[in-house]
């Protein structure tokens, strides 16, 4: 089958025709319709984030596609069924695995879910990382629900993913992000208003602010924005590390929560069918097998809005 293959760190990824896989027992093999190109693959890439398995390896954790084969002791999947999976760090294809920069990928069964009907294919791949990120942020470790006042700080292409989904949950949604370019676009997502830093969400008494920028400065305006006894969840990792004055978050117990997705197929369940419903989308742009390299050389610098997912 053909993949895109790294060697090396601060390599560039190499076409190669390599063996397809074989499901072991609770796996399925999944042809690949669409696999999203992720920030973290540029992390990979450069060394920023660890890899945990060995090279070579062929990257990309975000994929939708159709089950080819069943691997022993599967049951409740069957060929031809369309599907995605809800990842997490430790199981997840591209992560724990070779991953969906190929035609096929290895999939567990247990984390799998079965497309809507004529769902859109690069919509469902960005869903189980772009979608599945922005809803955990919000709705699990975020806990917004009908009436509350949400903050969302970064409205890239995973924070305005996460305020649409508060505002679909019923929540009053206030966003921050320099760029105003993306302030209409906010808007029209059913954001309240739209500040340029955090700074200006004090005196809102927010009660959750969603921090999917983690520039430190943000997390830190955050949880002086934020109301007494209210949440602060870290989503972004714009640095890895940054100084916190405890004194807020003491003095006013402020509750700060990391959130990460836990391949929970019921999240993701609930993220295809807000896209499903028409309520939510990933805004995305489609690109080709072949321009995968092209594609995370724009991440890398910046040059991208929303998410790519190739086709």
């Amino acid at each position: 089958m053909r993949a895109w293959v790294l060697d090396e760190v601060h390599g560039s990824l190499r076409e190669a025709d390599v063996a397809r896989p074989v499901p072991a027992a609770g796996q399925v093999l999944v042809r690949v319709k669409a696999s999203g190109l992720c920030h973290s693959d540029v992390g990979y890439m450069e060394g920023v984030i660890p890899l945990s398995i060995p090279l070579p390896v062929i990257l990309g954790h975000e994929v939708s596609g159709v089950i080819e084969e069943v691997g022993p002791g599967v049951e409740g999947w069957q060929v031809g069924d369309a599907v995605a999976s809800a990842i997490s760090p430790d199981d997840a294809p591209g992560v724990s695995r070779d991953g969906a920069y190929a035609e096929f990928i290895l999939v567990t069964a247990s984390k799998l879910v079965k497309l809507p009907d004529g769902m859109d294919w690069a919509q469902a791949a960005a869903a189980t990382d772009a979608g599945l990120t922005s809803y955990t942020g919000v709705a699990v470790f975020g806990d917004v629900k009908e009436g509350d006042r949400v903050g969302i700080v970064g409205l890239g292409g995973l924070g305005m993913t996460g305020a649409r989904i508060a505002v679909v949950l019923g929540a009053e949604v206030y966003g921050v992000e320099p760029r105003e370019s993306l302030w209409q676009q906010a808007r029209d997502n059913g954001l309240t208003d739209v500040f340029a830093d955090v700074t200006e969400l004090q005196g809102l008494d927010l009660d959750v602010i969603i921090d999917f920028a983690g520039f430190g400065s943000t997390t830190s305006g955050a949880i002086k924005a934020v109301k007494d006894r209210g949440r602060v969840v870290l989503v972004g990792l714009g640095k890895s590390e940054w100084t916190l004055n405890s004194i807020d978050l003491v003095s006013r117990a402020i509750d700060l929560q990391g959130a990460t997705v836990a391949g929970n197929p019921e999240h993701l369940q609930a993220v295809l069918d807000l896209v499903a419903s028409g309520q939510v989308a990933v805004k995305s742009e489609a690109i080709s097998f072949d321009q995968i390299p092209e594609g995370l050389t724009r991440l890398a610098a910046g040059g991208v809005d929303g998410r790519l997912v190739a086709t």
